[in-house]
């Protein structure tokens, strides 16, 4: 059994830790909505994260997993540079939030076809 699911369920937990801190850093230190949605964010895709390693222990899928290690970066990138905007009014990079926001999206259009596949099967 590989270790990849194991290690996407660590940076999942790592994510949704992140989450919690930055959405007590949005309401404490003046975050605002930018704060709170690089939260929302974190969290709900480590939720997602941690349900992608889970199905991936059960049913093992190089695909599956490789989603999963896709939606992280995604989310990790868009949350992070939302964060730093909020509290800082700098960005990452230009186009950070968007690249990790198409990031997202090809992540979840990326499970909608490996678990279209998977029943056909």
């Amino acid at each position: 059994m590989s270790r990849a699911p194991v290690v996407l369920a660590f940076i999942a937990s790592l994510m949704g830790a992140a989450g919690v801190a930055l959405a007590a850093a949005a309401a404490h230190q003046n975050g605002g909505d930018l704060g709170r949605t690089a939260a929302l964010f974190l969290l709900l895709h480590a939720a997602a994260c941690l349900g992608i390693a889970a199905h991936a222990q059960l049913a093992p899928s190089r695909a599956l997993v490789a989603a999963g290690f896709v939606m992280a970066a995604g989310a990790a990138l868009f949350s992070a540079d939302l964060a730093k905007s909020a509290f800082t009014g700098e960005r990452f990079f230009p186009m950070a939030a968007p690249i990790g926001g198409s990031t997202m999206l090809m992540s979840w259009v990326a499970l909608i076809a490996i678990f279209a596949w998977a029943a056909r099967r």
